[in-house]
């Protein structure tokens, strides 16, 4: 798995999905708050399938 997400993407898909997270554990959006859990797994492992799919790059360039 080659990076493909960094930067501003990477802090954006850790918060959003920390939220999501945070508001299916207290009941407040319900069961659809665990789709949190892929933005927050794509920000840590720094790796989004659907950007390679698509050629999409945040990352840094070398």
């Amino acid at each position: 798995m080659k990076q493909n997400v960094g930067g501003i993407d990477k802090l954006a898909r850790i918060v959003l999905g920390a939220i999501l997270i945070g508001l299916a554990l207290t009941g407040t959006i319900g069961a659809w708050g665990w789709i949190g859990i892929l933005p927050l797994a794509t920000g840590l492992f720094n790796f989004c399938p659907a950007y390679k799919l698509l050629g999409i790059n945040t990352g840094k360039s070398k």
